[in-house]
């Protein structure tokens, strides 16, 4: 359907319980949910969904519990068309689940319980990369132990691969990651940790921090601002920080949007597209995502994700 590119995923997996409250209950508090869904989520797997649907030949580096939610993992990951072939399964452990809050504006709240993702090893990951088909690009979040996406970024370099990391959850990076790191996503709230700056600065003022951090550190910076869209800049070619916004829609879950912007972008990478086009197709793709419920039940796929494809690509 669209162009190809090799996407390898050193990424995590997590299966979403996701309860649609009118209200988050306060403190001692219990409340009623209006629904529930269980579903596929993580963000390593939602970003790896969303560039398989998109046309990527994604590899999956991760690792499973040997339980019922394991054994599900590796069916969703074939019927998505995704490379199971690096997928391990650790003996007495538990798989990956998050809870998830939505409520009515479609704002959430998130607890991750790992499981499985934390045992993903350096060994394992390099010894994965012997065996994978040369990649594109490299992608990594930080559900999973740094030391297992550093390794991926190193193969990945070896390779000639450009490495793209999701740097969420919010966490302190190894020293010597960006080293290996092309490009950095974070989101406004990310990048505030990372760059040391106070949260909802003036754009003024997160556009400086962004050009600070980004020339101090040498990696090519995309910061997502919600409803506002990205900001994106590269050092050495871009002169300002540009503002690539996206458009207005009713929000009814935000969930798994950064995800789908995130994947998006990283299958762009993979087949050459430049930069600012693939910044604004993932803002169509997740301002698409985040009118319906669910986290990858709400990615648009066929005729829909083909209308997305070819109003932003004209």
């Amino acid at each position: 359907m669209f162009k190809q590119g090799n996407l390898t995923i050193v990424g995590s997996n997590m299966i979403d319980l996701t309860s649609f409250l009118n209200r988050f209950p306060k403190k001692g508090e219990t409340v009623y949910g209006r629904d529930f869904q269980q579903g596929f989520g993580g963000k390593g797997s939602n970003q790896g969904v969303v560039a398989s649907l998109l046309g990527a030949n994604v590899s999956m580096v991760t690792a499973v519990g040997d339980d019922a939610y394991g054994r599900e993992w590796l069916s969703h990951y074939q019927n998505e068309n995704i490379n199971t072939d690096f997928v391990k399964v650790i003996e007495n452990m538990n798989s990956g689940t998050a809870a998830i809050w939505v409520e009515e504006d479609g704002d959430n709240r998130i607890v991750i319980t790992p499981g499985a993702n934390e045992a993903l090893s350096a060994e394992f990951v390099k010894e994965a990369f012997v065996k994978l088909p040369p990649a594109n690009v490299v992608l990594s979040q930080l559900e999973n132990p740094q030391s297992a996406i550093l390794e991926g970024f190193k193969r990945g370099k070896e390779m000639g691969a450009v490495t793209l990391l999701n740097p969420a959850p919010a966490d302190i990076l190894k020293e010597d990651i960006l080293e290996y790191t092309d490009w950095l996503l974070p989101n406004e709230t990310e990048f505030a940790f990372l760059a040391e700056e106070a949260y909802d600065l003036p754009l003024d003022q997160f556009v400086l921090a962004i050009e600070t951090f980004a020339n101090e550190t040498n990696t090519n910076l995309v910061v997502t601002i919600g409803k506002k869209g990205a900001l994106l800049y590269r050092p050495h070619i871009d002169q300002e920080v540009q503002h690539l916004k996206t458009t207005k829609v009713t929000v009814k879950d935000s969930t798994g949007a950064g995800d789908a912007f995130c994947g998006t972008f990283a299958y762009g990478l993979s087949v050459g597209m430049d930069p600012k086009s693939a910044i604004e197709l993932a803002n169509a793709i997740a301002s698409d995502s985040v009118q319906k419920l669910g986290t990858q039940t709400s990615y648009a796929r066929g005729k829909e994700l083909e209308r997305i494809v070819a109003e932003n690509l004209k």
